[in-house]
């Protein structure tokens, strides 16, 4: 096999992690998810918004604070069993991963104001309580398998476009950017050069195979209090301190042929190769978040709820990395390369994602349980990212605002409360999906059935929920031949909240 190499007369900063994932991508990824709740309100399809008098509304409606008559805290461990199903080229793969968080933890504190000696103690500004709560409001663990063979396109036809779109020339012909992957592809005899025109060697009809191990989360430290003016208007104000952390690493491995040119000193060949392209992602990320909400009972039986949450402001730091290897198992000689950034690509940037706003009515049947339902608008399409002077976000911005929309979120729950002690709940949400094309991805589904029961002061809640959503995938791009995957996720999680009134 005859060596390559590369002509390079400056130093050329390596295309590094917009070669496949956008940051607009992330944008969205740290923009969603099922906010963080007791099991309680988990069991009720998360459908919070109106109920009131849960530790969930520190994180949630402040609002439902002023519902308290007594203090309270309670902490809820969650299991999270993920699994995804993949179909790629008629070839069906799954793989899943279960993970254990604290869903949420909270406190509230009773603060009755006091009245002078003789007043109506039912009228009038009646409480202002006080909460502080965490809460993981996005869950990224899970593993993702898909593979299958290719005969329309090999990853080599990437890497080509991304040479032919880079290359540079001087007086001794045409070169890549030094330490770029195209150049790396290059060096490794996945494409080749004539006449300024860069080419794959490796064929169609490659066998493929996607690997990814993702994880980490969003919490937010809540601090909220809530007020009661005569028991009929509750109003509410929050703060949330946001943490991110995310961890994706994925290897698309791909095992083919490659029909090498002839040239003056070497005779054509074709070799079997095995290559594998790697990307690792590690982003931590701090933001901020305030809420406004009321609730308003027109009839003793009937609230109505509404809660404003302004965009989470982040600064986040992203290192990114990439590496690519190759190896000729028939040849004797050159038969392993292997190339990968030295030193991680880093960025720090801002990030606003978008603002949301909810409606919610619950109607109680007394002491026998009560039924309510949440609306929530979130405008995708208004995540911004803010440029620096490292970064451009012109092309993420404007992906962005023509890929996603707004999507509205619905949720419904219900409450049956058996005897004093015992109750029974269930519930349904739909997470409407945040690209316009249909297409690329489908909507959130939760369902979710619990169980609750109280003793004195103690109470125990526990939940199972049941989450599926399907997305459409591309492990590169290559115009009308990129390959895609199909991919149907599920979760079957459980809570169980412990709690304590005093």
């Amino acid at each position: 096999m005859k060596i390559k190499y590369i002509l390079s007369v400056v130093a050329i900063v390596a295309l590094t992690k917009n070669s496949f994932a956008q940051y607009s991508q992330d944008a969205i990824r740290f923009s969603g998810g099922l906010n963080g709740s007791t099991s309680r309100i988990k069991a009720l399809g998360n459908a919070g918004t109106a109920v009131g008098g849960d530790l969930s509304n520190i994180s949630g409606n402040p609002a439902g604070l002023g519902f308290f008559t007594r203090s309270e805290l309670s902490i809820t461990p969650e299991f999270d069993g993920s699994k995804v199903k993949s179909t790629y080229f008629g070839q069906s793969m799954s793989d899943s991963r279960n993970s254990g968080n604290v869903a949420h933890a909270g406190l509230v504190i009773y603060n009755q104001l006091s009245k002078p000696r003789g007043a109506d103690k039912s009228k009038g500004w009646l409480s202002v309580n006080y909460g502080v709560s965490f809460s993981r409001n996005n869950n990224f663990y899970e593993n993702i398998s898909y593979g299958g063979v290719n005969n329309t396109s090999t990853i080599a036809n990437y890497y080509s476009n991304l040479a032919n779109q880079t290359k540079l020339s001087d007086n001794q012909g045409f070169y890549l950017p030094d330490g770029s992957l195209q150049s790396w592809a290059y060096n490794q005899y996945l494409i080749e050069e004539q006449n300024g025109n860069y080419f794959p060697n490796a064929q169609n009809g490659s066998t493929q195979l996607m690997g990814i191990t993702r994880e980490g989360g969003v919490s937010t430290v809540d601090f909220s209090l809530g007020a009661n003016y005569s028991n009929k208007l509750y109003l509410g104000f929050g703060v949330g301190f946001t943490s991110l952390r995310y961890n994706s690493s994925q290897v698309f491995s791909e095992n083919g042929v490659v029909n090498l040119p002839a040239t003056p000193t070497d005779p054509a060949e074709s070799l079997n190769y095995q290559s594998q392209f790697y990307q690792n992602q590690i982003t931590r990320g701090s933001g901020i978040n305030a809420r406004l909400g009321l609730i308003y009972k027109p009839v003793e039986s009937v609230r109505l709820g509404a809660t404003f949450t302004s965009p989470t402001w982040y600064n986040i730091d992203d290192n990114y990395s990439e590496g690519l290897s190759t190896r000729y198992p028939q040849s004797t000689s050159n038969a392993n390369f292997s190339d990968g950034t030295t030193d991680p690509y880093f960025l720090n940037y801002n990030l606003r994602t978008p603002w949301k706003v909810a409606g919610g009515l619950a109607v109680f049947a007394g002491k026998y349980g009560f039924i309510t339902g949440d609306v929530e608008y979130v405008d995708y399409s208004s995540a911004k990212i803010l440029r620096n002077n490292d970064y451009n976000n012109t092309g993420d911005n404007a992906d962005i605002a023509s890929l996603y929309r707004g999507a509205i979120n619905a949720r419904i729950g219900a409450e049956a409360r058996l005897n004093s002690i015992f109750s029974l709940r269930g519930g349904y949400g739909i997470q409407g999906r945040a690209l316009r094309d249909k297409d690329l991805g489908g909507d959130i589904k939760t369902a979710s059935a619990g169980i609750g029961a109280r003793f004195g002061a103690y109470y125990v809640d526990a939940t199972y929920l049941h989450i599926t959503n399907n997305q459409t995938v591309f492990p590169y791009e290559v115009g009308a031949a990129s390959p895609s995957a199909l991919l149907n996720r599920s979760a079957n999680n459980g809570y169980l909240t412990i709690g304590y009134r005093f």
